[in-house]
């Protein structure tokens, strides 16, 4: 399952990433916003993030940057959220640190490159090895400050 949330900022990318999700017949659930009203990126962040199994399920988040959202959801211990701007920077944080929240900038990708994006990001796996000892770093930093 890949949650999507977005604030108002990234509403419209949420909207054509859902069209995409259909025509390709992605299960996907939409935490958030359903409009363009002006929606807080930390309510939406924290809503996909509660409902996410952090072991299996994905997520993408979009607000105008994609700063706010990556830092509302690494907040909860499980969430690896990493902003990216390109297809590269996709691949490189599925593969080195097991992305698990996609967040993109929806002010600064045209749907073209977020689809492009998320396409790198979904068919991309993590390498294990040296990759999984930084992870247990990442966790253990996590039990050691987030109570």
């Amino acid at each position: 399952m890949i949650f999507l949330g977005s604030d108002h900022r990234g509403f419209e990318l949420k909207e054509k990433i859902k069209e995409y999700f259909d025509r390709e017949k992605i299960e996907y659930f939409d935490c958030g916003t359903s409009s363009r009203e002006i929606a807080h990126y930390p309510i939406i962040a924290k809503e996909v993030c509660l409902r996410m199994d952090k072991k299996k399920d994905r997520a993408i988040l979009i607000c105008g940057s994609g700063v706010g959202m990556s830092m509302a959801a690494n907040k909860f211990k499980g969430i690896r959220a990493g902003t990216c701007f390109n297809e590269l920077a996709a691949k490189d944080g599925k593969e080195h640190s097991d992305l698990n929240v996609l967040v993109l900038p929806g002010e600064f990708v045209t749907v073209e490159k977020a689809i492009g994006i998320i396409k790198v990001w979904r068919e991309s796996e993590f390498l294990n090895g040296r990759y999984l000892d930084r992870l247990q770093m990442i966790e253990d930093i996590e039990n050691e400050n987030m109570k």
